[in-house]
This record gives C-alpha cells, sequence and structure tokens, in this order.
C-alpha cells in the first residue's frame, strides 16, 4: 500500500489466472494494485511500464 501511495507502480494477478487467489486478493481488496492483469498480460505491462 505505500507503494502506491508514494507514486510507485504496483500490479497484481487477476483472480481468474490465479491457482491460488490470497496475496493478490489481499491487495486489491486494500487498494494497494495501481492494475489488475491476467497472468498472460502481466509481463507485456510491467516491459511497457519499464520502457
Amino acid at each position: 500500500m505505500h507503494i502506491k501511495q508514494n507514486g510507485g507502480f504496483t500490479l497484481a494477478q487477476a483472480e481468474a489466472s490465479c491457482v491460488v487467489f490470497g496475496m493478490p486478493k489481499v491487495a486489491i481488496e486494500l487498494n494497494a494494485a495501481t492494475q489488475v492483469k491476467d497472468i498472460h498480460d502481466i509481463t507485456p505491462t510491467l516491459l511497457g511500464y519499464l520502457t
């Protein structure tokens, strides 16, 4: 949560693509995730953020 509050980028995996939805669920519930993405979209999202 502190990362997002201080302008950082946070990413959580979407429930539909999770085997266990524990940590992503909590991050989403706390509004600590900047974006929620399917597993197949995480790498392209991170690469796009870094370039």
